[in-house]
């Protein structure tokens, strides 16, 4: 594919391309259905035919929501669990410490309460229990009276961990999304789309969108036991919302039933049904109508640093209560955890930045750092600011000792396009280098006992080289579009959020390049170094606001600042900045490249 506008080399190093589309097709989906080129565009290169623009533009739960029995194993595992709710057995969850666990667990916490069943909540110590069941809580819930036992985004290959729970008398029931071995773990019953006898096609789904699939399941066995003949049977839509922040933050795919949940858990969201949530939104001081950003970077962080220093338990807790003064106050203790969290991850972040640069790893086909001193909790974010900042997969280690007393490396890794971290770790685990490792496509983690560390990084290179057919990892930016400026309106970014949204991992955010265009001013925008500019199409005409958010710390800010009369294309994000009452479109800038030795301008503007 020819770079897109001749950028072979942004000034964030990326090479520009955009992919061919069929100008016919796009003009007939404009034309019929009533929209914008741009957002017909959208629809043509995102592979939505004709046939298929109004169960995506308008998916409904009634019309598309698909049938949860067609996983493996949901029908059995919904009458034995409807059976046991209905012989009122004793009920246990135990989830991972994620955000995508925590509101499997609330989920499912809220669903059994409305059955008349209070379930015991068990969340480990990310710091001192690690990822997944472990022996010793499986037997504090069994002596608590336990009986049925949930393991919610974990235990697909906790092979031993179940053993032992079912060996003390646990039903063990398996609600998870992780990649699976050829034999699962011996459960009472493993529901997971990837297992490798699943054909339902829904291996997009986090583990909250299997709990919400497994609830409906459960749920329908009950009426037709005529179970809420006598109580009032709960509101599964309400619970959406939690599928919602569950599915965004865990970054699975945002397409198929994906994006039919999430569009569906905002609008109950917006109505801050759930008491967690509403505080939580009250101490990130944001409001309705709500976005995958606010999720992503406001309240995921916040649920999910509990986990960090020491306090896994507080989403969970958070998104099961009821108590508004509960919520508030535990929504505090979240956002003064994250406030910790952001002080140790930004002194992570410089000295694995400086590793980086004085170790010569920004070209290896994986960068790998490790620290004796780091915060095992805040490996993962670190990583994937190393694979932002230079396009390319990164793993970042630091250590602890386990339950033993034996000092291991616990690694995390975020990737690119192209290169899955899952494999990687999977292949390493079979290798004989990691304790245990796995994850999705593109973020995983493992454990690695320190004497295999410089092994592990030669196989990792390798294997990457090899994902990638000994070719260099090359960043490249998609292009989804071309605007002029004075083609960025409101009412375009209206219909980007209203119909083609919810954006997220599978379903990015649409990238437009615009340009050439002019810059008329640049300054620096509060603490955070953000470099704000007003733009117009180089031949002149109206004025906008664009962003480049934490500017000064990177080529494409400061090149801004230094503007001059140079011309330059900008790549990024259409927005609505909502102040006041008014609404106004913005442009977030990703990447620019300056006009200048670029020999072609061939560009569609609109």
């Amino acid at each position: 594919m020819d770079a897109f506008l001749g950028v072979e080399r942004s000034l964030s190093g990326a090479r520009w391309v955009m992919p061919g589309a069929d100008l016919l097709q796009i003009g007939q989906l404009a034309q019929r259905f009533n929209l914008p080129e741009a957002i017909a565009r959208l629809l043509h290169t995102r592979g939505i035919t004709e046939t298929g623009v109004e169960q995506f533009l308008r998916p409904t739960l009634r019309d598309h929501l698909p049938d949860p029995c067609t996983l493996q194993g949901m029908a059995e595992m919904a009458a034995f669990a409807a059976q046991a709710i209905i012989d009122q057995k004793k009920f246990a969850i135990f989830g991972d410490f994620d955000v995508d666990g925590a509101t499997s667990s609330a989920l499912l916490y809220r669903f059994l309460r409305a059955c008349g069943i209070e379930a015991t909540v068990y969340i480990p110590e990310r710091l001192t229990e690690g990822y997944g069941p472990n022996t010793a809580a499986l037997q504090t819930l069994r002596n608590n009276g336990a009986e049925i036992l949930f393991l919610l985004d974990c235990g697909t290959t906790a092979h031993e961990t179940v053993a032992a729970g079912q060996a003390m008398g646990l039903e063990i029931i398996i609600l998870d999304h992780h990649e699976p071995e050829d034999q699962l773990a011996p459960a009472t019953h493993v529901i997971n789309p990837k297992r490798r006898d699943d054909n339902s096609g829904l291996s997009m789904l986090a583990a909250v969108g299997v709990t919400f699939m497994a609830c409906v399941a459960i749920n329908k066995v009950l009426r037709e036991h005529g179970f809420f003949e006598s109580r009032p049977a709960p509101s599964l839509k309400d619970f959406l919302d939690l599928v919602a922040l569950g599915t965004v933050c865990d970054m699975v795919p945002l397409t198929g039933v994906n994006r039919l949940l999430v569009r569906q858990g905002f609008a109950v969201m917006n109505r801050l049904l759930n008491p967690g949530i509403k505080a939580l939104a009250q101490v990130s001081s944001i409001e309705p109508p709500f976005t995958p950003y606010h999720l992503g970077f406001m309240l995921g962080p916040r649920i999910n640093a509990g986990s960090r220093v020491h306090e896994s338990d507080l989403g969970a807790k958070l998104l099961c209560t009821d108590d508004e003064a509960e919520a508030q106050q535990i929504a505090w203790l979240l956002h003064d955890c994250n406030e910790k969290r952001k002080a140790l991850q930004a002194q992570m972040e410089r000295e694995a930045l400086a590793m980086v640069e004085t170790q010569n790893l920004a070209q290896e086909p994986i960068i790998i750092v490790d620290h004796p001193d780091w915060h095992t909790g805040l490996a993962g974010l670190v990583a994937g600011k190393i694979k932002d900042q230079f396009g390319r997969p990164a793993v970042v280690i630091a250590y602890a000792e386990n339950a033993q007393g034996v000092r291991e490396g616990r690694g995390s890794g975020r990737s690119v396009p192209g290169v899955s971290m899952a494999d990687a770790f999977s292949a390493a685990v079979a290798e004989g280098l990691l304790v245990k490792g796995g994850g999705h496509a593109m973020a995983g983690g493992f454990t690695v006992l320190p004497q295999h560390i410089e092994n592990l990084r030669a196989f990792l290179r390798a294997h990457v080289l090899r994902q990638s057919n000994g070719a260099p990892v090359v960043a490249e930016c998609c292009v989804d579009g071309v605007l002029s400026v004075r083609g960025v309106q409101v009412t375009l970014v209206q219909m980007l959020e209203n119909f083609i949204g919810p954006f997220g991992q599978g379903f990015e955010e649409p990238v437009f390049a615009l340009g050439p265009v002019r810059v008329h001013a640049a300054d620096v925008l509060g603490s955070g170094g953000h470099v704000r500019v007003m733009i117009s199409d180089w031949e002149g005409g109206p004025r906008i606001k664009a962003m480049a958010f934490g500017g000064t710390k990177n080529v494409v800010g400061q090149a801004l600042l230094k503007q001059g009369r140079d011309p330059f294309y900008l790549l990024g994000h259409l927005k609505l900045n909502r102040w006041q009452g008014r609404e106004s479109a913005e442009f977030h800038i990703k990447d620019a490249a300056p006009v200048m030795g670029i020999q072609s301008l061939q560009m569609g503007t609109q």
